[in-house]
């Protein structure tokens, strides 16, 4: 019980002294990162690109194609870009108490 009682306070000691050296000490920290500084020739370029010319309209090149084919067209071969949408479930109305 002594040997045990010698360990708690030597480290409680060596906790302290531990401690009141890192306290003692007067250190400085390296930034991790460098301070911003400009580019050179910042003055001179724009900060962003320029916005890119849109007219707003669909491309006439590729019409738009129906995700379901007509019944003439799937006779013909064609499969559906989709599959077919599933049937809606729909639960009986809940009464009121």
């Amino acid at each position: 019980m002594l040997l045990a009682a010698a360990m708690v306070v030597l480290g409680v000691a060596i906790s302290g002294l531990s401690l009141t050296e890192l306290s003692a000490r007067n250190t400085q920290f390296a930034q991790a990162t460098p301070p911003l500084q400009s580019t050179p020739g910042a003055e001179t370029k724009p900060s962003a690109p320029a916005e890119p010319v849109t007219t707003g309209q669909r491309p006439r090149e590729i019409p738009p194609q129906p995700a379901q084919p007509d019944a003439q067209a799937q006779k013909a071969g064609i499969t559906p870009a989709l599959p077919p949408a599933p049937a809606e479930k729909v639960a009986p109305p809940i009464q009121q108490k």
